[in-house]
């Protein structure tokens, strides 16, 4: 079956989110929200839930379900936002319990590391309903050892695994990636049929190209990505990403998402005063 895709792009982090519907049984997921944040002035706002969340009220759909495709290093997840307003049960894999185990420690938060702040941990071959559609979940570690890839339809959403073809892969550098992992996951999801849709969770645009995609295939990856197109090999991969990830610097949401994101994206406790605040992790000088 094919699902009905809604991309929306938020240009400030390059991050795409999906609502996927069954629009015949009226029901939808959405995949990767975005909280919208200014790193400058502290300001949170949920302007881009709120758009997704218009759209589907204006479909007439019922949401679900909020699919994580992993704990995002660049954005601040909607999803506890949306699952207060609507109800959805938050998703994401189940080896979320050991990016958990080595983020906590670093803020020092009072998160528990056992995955329960999701209401759905997904395993590979783990599937879900929506309508008519099945939920499928791919594991696809590499980028970080949580990430799932999700099968619905003729529709596979990717989330940091792989980009646009002119774009390439995810960084491997994260703690838990891997770069000789990410190439087996690509493989992976490369070996779907050729026509099946891939949604990718980013686009930053590489040199000659000014406007943003987030669809391509399986058939244009293995034919056109250059990194991991037909003919490619692991060990030419592994070096070509080692090399190309030792010269990124972090991003620049990495400290606040993922004190955010390894709790779906819920804030840490109000203080006794009322306020909320994300923690910042110093170096100490010697």
């Amino acid at each position: 079956m094919r699902p009905d895709v809604q991309a929306f792009f938020d240009p400030a982090t390059s991050t795409a989110s999906y609502i996927v519907a069954d629009p015949a049984a009226g029901m939808a997921a959405i995949v990767d929200p975005v909280l919208d944040f200014d790193p400058k002035a502290g300001a949170l706002s949920a302007r881009s839930a709120d758009a997704m969340l218009a759209a589907v009220q204006a479909r007439g759909l019922t949401l679900t379900y909020v699919l994580e495709t992993h704990a995002h290093a660049d954005h601040l997840s909607a999803a506890d936002y949306i699952r207060g307003k609507t109800g959805a049960k938050v998703v994401i894999g189940a080896r979320i319990v050991e990016v958990q185990k080595a983020f906590i420690p670093v803020f020092e938060a009072d998160a528990v590391a056992d995955g329960s702040v999701f209401d759905v941990l997904m395993n590979e071959g783990d599937t879900l309903p929506l309508g008519e559609l099945s939920i499928g979940a791919l594991h696809t570690p590499g980028h970080t050892p949580a990430c799932l890839t999700y099968l619905i339809g003729d529709a596979a959403f990717v989330g940091d695994t792989l980009f646009m073809p002119d774009y390439g892969t995810a960084r491997a550098d994260f703690p838990g990636g891997d770069a000789r992992t990410l190439f087996r996951s690509i493989r992976k999801v490369l070996s779907l049929p050729p026509e099946t849709r891939v949604f990718v969770g980013h686009d930053y645009l590489p040199e000659g190209r000014s406007d943003h995609r987030w669809e391509t295939t399986v058939g244009e990856e293995r034919a056109r990505n250059i990194h991991v197109r037909e003919g490619q090999t692991e060990d030419a991969f592994v070096a070509l990403r080692t090399a190309r990830d030792a010269k990124l610097s972090a991003p620049t949401l990495l400290l606040p998402s993922l004190q955010v994101n390894i709790r779906a994206g819920a804030l840490p406790e109000p203080t006794p005063a009322g306020g909320v605040f994300l923690r910042l992790p110093v170096t100490r000088l010697p």
